[in-house]
């Protein structure tokens, strides 16, 4: 039997290590899907609801695993909805391929049934690399550049096949003129700046008396080099949100998130601060780091690309993290005078800690949101995943989760999108089957496909050794992220016509799939519904009803801008009285005395 273009692309990609490829069928791709009959399933096909969930679950399986992430759609409809997930890998740089199929070549120009021009349409989200396979002496080139480029460049690459070609019978490239060879792998590598560089960037942070870090997903693999350079530096360490896994909380100079975010004691230190070390960071919101002139900078970025554009960084090093501060280290000056910012830092975080008790146990109609997140964050395992939703969630996974050794959480940090939370988790699951999986969402991305996607979970639960995966829903009835940025950010009260959502039983639904479902309704209750959760002997949604008036205030919030928010949303918004008092009532915690929490 002669081996087909389909069955040599199944057969590279488990050369490479695939172990899965995230798809939908269709007919596009049906020289594929016949392969994979072929192939026994290797890589396995996992089928989601929708080629966007495909997407997103590459994108988590990836951010977790730190392997590729294969994502596989039909052409036309299919190959247009992978993009939102694929520009999620693009903005936070996540090695993912798509391999998707096209009308036969014969039909191609003729304005067949669903003939897109898919070169195009992928040539800005795979940027990298995006190739149409026409020959099978293309191949293995084409794909291996794919998965090459993907991994080196950290970002999606596209392959598009005919579906004619996929049923063409393989033929290798010869050695020919015009004929391109190919390898299988690549090996790691290292890039270090100069020592120039290294001794410039020794001298500014040596220079510097209340020095503050900033680490992104980019520090992830020099988690001790971060903590010794903190430690010498007397530094304080904030936490962009891609990066919050990247350094435990519970150490006392880590001040947590940062941006609208964040925490207050990140805010005050990057305010106060004159010198910024960043990490491995593109952070981009600037007004949340130091004035212009008022601190000096050190960068480190292995992207140069990537590099100097945030803040006017006085050295910017090129290099891998780990590597090197390896090198900077053994250059610097532990024997500082006085430590009065280290202990300002960390007198700060306390502060914060016992803030955000008392902010998790105000009351509220029917359930304080901060509280639900609070309650969950001393039951989490050692070794849990967690994901976190675009939208008011996303607060409290950055403000009341405890990132402690060995745990991972991620989000879609630079897209920002709505509804990566539950797939996200799926490929979690996927690249971690024996640990569990805690996806926090908003009621609106739970409509918007979270619903479907649990039908994927009670698909493939037999497939991971630990059966939790636990989805947390924040049932407000509110488009409650937009509701506050329109009050906040355009003075206006909400709009309900686009801001209110129907109540929806999610618990209910993941029963009728054989699932577990739970409903919390009271405060009381919610500590027991979380332990419920974790005793499920599968996947389980969990919905609290929250109150939408809680505010996520940002850590620079003045009791001036306070007012003015509250008297822009007098005007007649809906929930006017109940948002100004929870608003006072969060607010008035950052002043109290209270307990310290550390």
């Amino acid at each position: 039997m002669t081996t087909k273009v389909s069955d040599h692309i199944l057969e590279r990609l488990r050369a490479w290590g695939v172990e899965q490829v995230f798809g939908y069928p269709g007919d596009g791709i049906n020289g594929l899907l016949a392969a994979w009959g072929r192939a026994e399933d290797q890589p396995r096909f996992i089928q989601s609801r929708h080629e966007e969930m495909s997407a997103f679950q590459a994108v988590g399986y990836a951010k977790f695993s730190g392997r590729l992430g294969v994502c596989a759609a039909t052409s036309g409809p299919g190959a247009i909805h992978l993009l939102n997930g694929l520009y999620d890998a693009k903005l936070d740089h996540v090695p993912v391929l798509a391999v998707v199929g096209q009308t036969d070549r014969t039909a191609m120009g003729g304005s067949y049934q669903q003939e897109v021009d898919l070169h195009t349409l992928y040539k800005d989200v795979a940027s990298e690399f995006v190739e149409t396979v026409t020959v099978p002496e293309q191949l293995p080139n084409v794909l291996d550049r794919a998965i090459r480029t993907a991994y080196a460049r950290r970002c999606p690459t596209a392959l598009i096949i005919p579906g004619d070609v996929q049923e063409l019978d393989y033929s290798p490239p010869t050695h020919d003129f015009k004929m391109v060879p190919s390898s299988l792998g690549m090996s790691d590598y290292t890039a270090t700046p100069t020592d120039e560089a290294l001794h410039r960037a020794a001298e500014v942070l040596n220079a510097g008396d209340k020095v503050a870090v900033l680490v992104g997903q980019g520090a992830a693999g020099a988690v001790a080099e971060v903590r010794e350079i903190a430690e010498l530096l007397g530094a304080g360490v904030a936490k962009a949100l891609l990066g919050k896994d990247v350094l435990s909380d519970e150490l006392p100079y880590v001040t947590g998130p940062i941006g609208l975010l964040g925490s207050r004691p990140s805010y005050e230190m990057m305010r106060d601060c004159d010198t910024l070390l960043t990490i491995g960071s593109s952070f981009p919101y600037t007004q949340f780091m130091p004035d212009f002139g008022k601190a000096r900078g050190v960068q480190i970025d292995i992207d140069p690309h990537m590099i100097g554009m945030r803040y006017p960084y006085e050295v910017n090093l090129v290099g891998d993290a780990r590597a090197t501060l390896r090198r900077l280290i053994p250059l610097l000056n532990g024997e500082r005078g006085g430590r009065e910012w280290y202990d300002t830092v960390c007198d700060n975080v306390r502060r914060w800690h016992g803030t955000m008790d008392r902010r998790a146990g105000l009351a509220a109609d029917p359930i304080n949101p901060e509280y639900v997140a609070r309650a969950l964050d001393p039951l989490l395992p050692d070794d849990a995943i967690l994901t976190s939703d675009s939208g008011s969630v996303a607060n409290w996974y950055a403000r009341h989760i405890t990132m402690r050794p060995g745990m991972r959480g991620s989000l879609s940090g630079t897209l920002a999108t709505m509804g990566p939370g539950v797939p996200y988790a799926i490929g979690a699951k996927f690249a971690h089957p024996d640990r569990p999986v805690f996806a926090l969402v908003g009621d609106g991305a739970m409509q918007m496909n979270g619903l479907a996607e649990m039908i994927t979970a009670a698909k493939y639960r037999d497939r991971w050794s630990d059966p939790r995966l636990v989805v947390a829903v924040w049932n407000n009835q509110d488009l409650n992220q937009v509701t506050w940025e329109m009050r906040a950010m355009e003075g206006a009260p909400s709009f309900l016509p686009s801001q209110s959502l129907p109540d929806v039983r999610y618990a209910d639904f993941a029963r009728s799939l054989g699932l577990t479902g739970i409903r919390v309704e009271r405060s009381e209750d919610v500590e027991a519904g979380w332990r419920a959760a974790l005793q499920a002997d599968g996947p389980c949604v969990i919905e609290f009803l929250t109150d939408p008036a809680v505010p996520p205030i940002p850590p620079h919030a003045s009791w001036e801008q306070m007012e003015a928010t509250a008297a822009s949303v007098l005007k007649g918004d809906a929930d006017r009285g109940s948002m100004i008092r929870q608003g006072l009532k969060a607010k008035v915690q950052e002043f109290l005395p209270g307990r310290d929490k550390h």
